[in-house]
């Protein structure tokens, strides 16, 4: 593994198990701009938690506390935009949650009441992952037989409802740069899951996504737009036993299910994939977060290296959250007493040249082909799987 200088500060400031009986943490709830400029999180300690904006695209990441006369409850869910405000939802009176924009004004923290939302039943309202176009953001409410999309930033009038749904819809992956597709996780019924995708400008018109088998659980996790790899979660392969896999958005390759990805006793979770490899899928770096017993550590893996590299997490890291460059340096956020804010660098070492090494892949249905980068196509026309057991 090759760490690069950790970058310090210049100012203070339910998903199932990878494998059966390991169970995947909740996220770290440090939230990051899809152009990796900005950064949100909840600091502070006990009762006394405030939002922080983190600002990572200058040559040193710096914080700015985002305090306001109340403290923010430990559930509060934090997005930053693209313009460095920073949308807070908190939830009141059981089924009511309010949304704010917070800002820096000299000494102190502005705060633009946008309006409130209040769901129909128990649950909250979930926050999904900034939109791509770093100006709109959206939430969930999953009720028991409908999902109800939400804009809750961006609009002309305040929180607006976009769609309604059927069946009960989790996750919530972009699909394209402009914030226009989303993937949502969804069950109808007792059936399973099914990672579906949501068009916003046709009204939350819903299509097909995955379908490995019909009776397997099959789950997006993270999706990049310009090569069009999908890393998924499925137990395709081996019925009751969830697994990651990867495909190619638009291709008619099956998903691949690497061994290198197993590991025993340990949930193994993808965070974050290299952008900027325009139609070469195989060459993107991912990293991924490491659970077990012992704590929580980094892996690197690219879907044509055929092993993962396993590495200590460095001090302080916000764990599962982390972004990379296109240059193939993935940045890891830090916190610790003496660098508060601070972000280590990582890259994928270069792999043995092939006499095929352990970690060979399974496949779910056909044979497993040699991969090959292939065009992502729009996801109307071609859609994962073309109806074959897996595609």
């Amino acid at each position: 593994m090759t760490a690069c200088a950790i970058e310090t500060a210049a100012e203070d400031g339910d998903e199932d198990g990878a494998r059966a009986g390991t169970t995947v943490p909740r996220p770290t709830g440090f939230a990051t701009t899809a152009n990796g400029a900005y950064a949100a999180r909840l600091a502070g300690t006990g009762d006394a938690l405030y939002a922080e904006r983190w600002t990572l695209d200058g040559p040193e990441p710096y914080a700015v506390p985002l305090p306001l006369d109340q403290p923010e409850d430990a559930d509060a869910q934090l997005a930053p935009l693209a313009d460095g405000r920073v949308l807070v939802c908190r939830r009141v009176d059981g089924r009511r949650h309010t949304l704010s924009l917070l800002y820096p004004t000299g000494p102190g923290t502005g705060e633009l009441r946008l309006g409130a939302v209040e769901v129909p039943g128990p649950g909250r309202l979930e926050l999904l992952p900034p939109s791509p176009d770093g100006i709109c953001a959206y939430a969930l409410y999953a009720g028991p037989e409908t999902t109800t999309l939400w804009l809750v930033a961006g609009g002309a009038f305040g929180p607006e409802r976009v769609a309604e749904l059927p069946g009960r819809c989790t996750g919530g992956v972009w699909l394209d740069r402009t914030g226009r597709m989303l993937a949502l996780d969804r069950r109808l019924g007792d059936g399973p899951v099914k990672a579906v995708a949501v068009d916003l400008e046709r009204g939350g018109e819903v299509s097909p996504l995955l379908q490995i088998t019909e009776t397997s659980d099959d789950r997006l996790l993270l999706a990049d737009p310009d090569s069009g790899l999908l890393l998924i979660r499925s137990d395709a392969p081996s019925p009751g036993h969830e697994r990651l896999g990867w495909g190619v958005l638009g291709s008619l390759l099956p998903v691949r299910f690497p061994e290198c990805l197993r590991l025993d006793d340990a949930a193994v979770t993808p965070f974050a994939v290299q952008p900027g490899q325009v139609l070469m899928p195989e060459s993107c770096g991912v990293a991924l977060r490491i659970d077990a017993a012992s704590g929580s550590w980094v892996g690197l893996w690219r879907p044509s290296g055929r092993r993962m590299h396993q590495v200590a997490a460095p001090p302080g890291w916000l764990a599962g959250a982390g972004t990379w460059s296109p240059e193939g340096v993935l940045r890891l956020p830090c916190s610790t007493p003496e660098l508060p804010c601070a972000l280590a660098g990582l890259t994928v070492p270069p792999e043995p040249e092939p006499g095929r090494e352990p970690g060979a892949e399974s496949a779910a249905g056909a044979g497993a082909a040699p991969a090959r980068p292939l065009r992502p196509v729009p996801l109307q026309q071609a859609p994962l799987t073309d109806g074959r057991p897996a595609g």
